[in-house]
Parts: structure tokens; sequence; C-alpha cells
């Protein structure tokens, strides 16, 4: 039976894969915690334990975590957003010597709705189709535009066979902006309530509109789409996944 380790077991995303492991099937191998709780805080001892390790924590605790997955040898399921340049670097490099899943978004609908997003951006040319990508989340959440914003963007520029960073990003439009720039891809971001996740990719043309909405109603689907990543990593070979690989979608 394979031993899954939790980063962050007693988060909110920790506590319903605790429930998810159970219900796939799996062992727990324990956790860690912020200090105080009962959980032990040491990623490097988990990690040995475990035969995979989930981490759905923050990007301040990426490096140390990615650190105590590749000392083990040990598989890593990454669904934490806001890492910077120099933290995905990290990643890469310890995906030469250890199989890693990082995804932005574990639902399955989502990593749908991204391919989705990528064909028909490669169909509706930049000249013509504005790309606009709305989301909405709970107050609490501390980065901007989500990470499952960002993916979007990133499947609709390489769509039209070009980066985000190159088709350029407009956001927070506030007073006079001058007119949008042709091909950017624009984002506005909603914090709110406690709404789990809303995402709408919208393509405007002067003669027609095109909508790709999902809304998560339960961030449940992300803990069964993470456990259903922890299992499939067992046994692949060293490199970076991402959640299409699971779906067999890549």
């Amino acid at each position: 039976m394979a031993s899954i380790g939790i980063l962050g077991i007693t988060g909110r995303m920790g506590r319903l894969l605790v429930e998810e492991v159970a219900a796939a099937g799996a062992a727990l191998a324990g956790g860690t915690a912020r200090r105080g709780d009962q959980w032990p805080t040491d990623p490097a001892a988990l990690a040995r334990t475990a035969d995979v390790l989930i981490d759905f924590t923050t990007a301040d605790a990426a490096i140390p975590h990615i650190a105590a997955a590749e000392a083990a040898r040990k598989p890593l399921i990454l669904g934490t957003s806001g890492l910077n340049a120099a933290q995905e670097a990290r990643l890469a490099e310890a995906a030469r010597h250890i199989p890693i899943v990082y995804a932005a978004n574990f639902s399955p609908g989502v990593n749908l709705l991204l391919a989705a997003a990528e064909r028909l951006a490669s169909a509706l040319p930049a000249e013509a189709y504005d790309a606009e990508i709305t989301e909405t989340h709970h107050r609490q959440k501390v980065d901007a535009p989500s990470g499952t914003a960002l993916a979007l963007g990133h499947a609709v520029a390489k769509g039209r066979s070009t980066t985000l960073e190159a088709a350029g990003i407009e956001s927070g439009r506030d007073g006079h902006t001058g007119p949008r720039k042709t091909g950017a891809i624009g984002f506005a971001s909603l914090r709110a309530g406690q709404v789990v996740g809303e995402h709408t990719l919208l393509f405007a043309a002067g003669t027609e509109h095109i909508a790709l909405t999902h809304r998560s109603f339960d961030r449940r689907v992300y803990a069964t789409g993470a456990v259903r990543a922890a299992l499939w990593a067992l046994g692949k070979s060293p490199g970076l996944y991402g959640m299409g690989h699971v779906l067999g979608m890549a």
C-alpha cells in the first residue's frame, strides 16, 4: 500500500487530503504542520518515511519542501501557487532527480479547460479576438491573478505560438489607460466572501463572443486530483509533469 505524506496537514487543504488519502485506499505516512501542532515540522523526516509527498502550503515553503523530496528521492506533488522565477527554477532542477507533478489546479475540469483554451486560441487570431480572463476567489487568497488564471493565459499564448510575456499582460486597469493593446491577454481578479474558485476565459471579436467558464464548488476536487496525481507519480521517471500527464492528455 502506497504511503502519502502531507506537507501542511492541518491546513484547510491538508485536512481534505487526509480524507482523500483514505478514500483512495492509500496509507497516511504523516504530515508537517506549523510548530505547536501535533504533527512533526521536519519535511526531511516526513520525506524519508513517505512514498510520495503532497504540498499545498505556501510559496515561502516551496524551496525546503522541494529540497526534502529531492534528498529523499521521493516524488512530489506541488499545488502551491505564486512561485517566483527562482523557485520555479529550483523546481525544474529537482525534477532532474525525482518525478514532480506541478499544477496550478488539480481539478480535472480545469485541466480540460486549459486544453480547450489552447485549441480555441490557435483558431481565433489575436488580431480579431481579444482574450480576457476573469477570476474570483475567497477573500483570504493572497496572490493575484490566481495560478489557474495565469495557466489560462499561458495556454492562450501557446495556442497563438507565443509566450504570455511576449504577448503582454493587461491587468489592474484604472484611470486613463489608453486603448487595449492588440494581442495582449487581459486579467481581472475579484476577491470576495468564500468563493472557492471561478474562472472565465472570454474571446471577444466585433461580431461574436466565446466564453469558457469553470466553477469549483468544493475544494475537495483539488484534494481528489492531488491524491490521484500522487498515486500516478509512483514509479515514474524523474521529470516535471503536469496534471495533463496524469489525465492521459499529454
